[in-house]
């Protein structure tokens, strides 16, 4: 029962700092982990759990997300089609082999996380800068966005950081439209990969509804309190959960 208690909890901070700054997965996923769930089963569950809050996320923001109809319909299948591809190598993957790889994929979104901002800047200018890109161009960038929802459906951790990425590459400077299409891909991304992690038997129910019920939650709360806390001082200790949390997997992997 103890288990359920500290998942709620995690999860609960989780979706807090997801709504103030994003990284919240640095404690779900963990946490899934920590109560004795495989990695792999985590992972799964911790992409069903946090689905539901860009789901949440998604819909406060139908508006701007229904904006633009035509760009609307690629990225639906795309996130879709990439989706699916993550949860399927997921499949494929063993656990020793996943475990293995935990550490860089956390390495990977903490850097993200840290250095997202300069990064999203540069591809934005980048992007300005190739507004009439030549067909070449524009098949990379298609590419690029079935790689960022291809991540997404794998491993859920850094999926926001990832997403806002191709949208300052595709020269989106919006940032209500550029946190719109983030959360309806993180959401499709989700309930895709979700679907099939459920069909083959990853999901973890009671441990997975208790976390989202955290997440749910959390998110709710912070997002009614937002204008009070110090965003600087939220972000700063997202980076430390992060920064802590990968050294941990590096430590408990390797030596």
């Amino acid at each position: 029962m103890y288990e359920i208690l500290i998942l709620f909890c995690a999860g609960f901070i989780a979706g807090a700092i997801n709504s103030l700054a994003g990284g919240g997965s640095f404690i779900s996923f963990p946490a899934l982990v920590f109560v004795g769930i495989p990695p792999i089963a985590a992972n799964a569950t911790n992409t069903f759990a946090s689905t539901a809050g860009y789901i949440t996320g998604a819909f406060g923001y139908k508006k701007e997300i229904l904006g633009d109809k035509k760009a609307l319909f690629y990225i639906l299948i795309f996130s879709l089609i990439g989706g699916s591809v993550g949860a399927w190598i997921l499949l494929k993957t063993n656990e020793t082999g996943f475990t293995n790889l935990i550490p860089w994929l956390l390495l990977f979104a903490t850097l993200l996380f840290i250095f997202g901002n300069q990064l999203n800047s540069w591809l934005s200018k980048i992007g300005k800068e190739k507004q009439s890109a030549s067909l070449l161009g524009k098949i990379g960038l298609k590419i690029f966005l079935f790689l960022c929802c291809v991540y997404g459906g794998f491993f859920n951790a850094g999926q926001g950081i990832v997403n806002l990425s191709y949208l300052s590459l595709a020269g989106h400077s919006n940032i209500h439209y550029m946190n719109a299409i983030k959360l309806f891909m993180s959401a499709i991304v989700g309930a895709i990969a979700s679907l099939i992690f459920y069909f083959n038997g990853l999901l973890v129910w009671q441990e997975g509804l208790a976390l989202m019920i955290g997440t749910l939650s959390g998110g709710y709360l912070a997002a009614k309190m937002a204008y009070k806390l110090n965003q600087s001082l939220i972000r700063k200790f997202v980076i430390i959960a992060c920064v802590g949390t990968t050294i941990y997997f590096f430590i408990v992997t390797y030596f």
